[in-house]
């Protein structure tokens, strides 16, 4: 008996965090989002950082990916990143608090570079766990 919908698989150096059916998958490439239907063509991309979406009927459950790559191959959705945290896990108010903080002077543009790409990273994750608790 075939299976219907996508498998969806998001793993961590640490551990397996997500291993799920759903009905349609969004995640976020480097460039831009993408979605991913049953029956979609191959793929293997490049992740950004952001909310990674699996829909399952009327359910929608949310994450925040930190990078890493994805392939799409015989309705298998794989994730392979560095950091997959869901987001009835993420801390509003702590990432308000931290993104509020003003940044240390950077010794270098190098570091200068680094602290931004942080910023973005809790601004990401921020737009994730204000959308669960809407």
């Amino acid at each position: 008996m075939p299976r219907e919908g996508l498998h969806c698989q998001v793993i961590t150096p640490e551990r397996i965090v997500v291993d799920e059916r759903a009905d349609f998958v969004a995640l976020p490439l480097y460039d831009g989002e993408l979605g991913v239907l049953p029956g979609r063509a191959p793929l293997v991309g490049r992740l950004g950082f952001g909310e990674l979406r699996l829909r399952r009927g009327e359910e929608i459950k949310r994450y925040y990916v930190d990078g890493g790559f994805v392939q799409i191959k015989r309705d298998t959705v794989t994730l392979l990143t560095a950091k997959a945290v869901p987001a009835h896990e993420l801390d509003v108010r702590a990432l308000e608090n931290e993104l509020a903080q003003p940044l240390a002077p950077a010794a270098t543009a190098e570091a200068r570079e680094r602290q931004q790409a942080q910023r973005e990273r809790q601004r990401a994750m921020l737009r994730v766990a204000q959308k669960q608790q809407i």
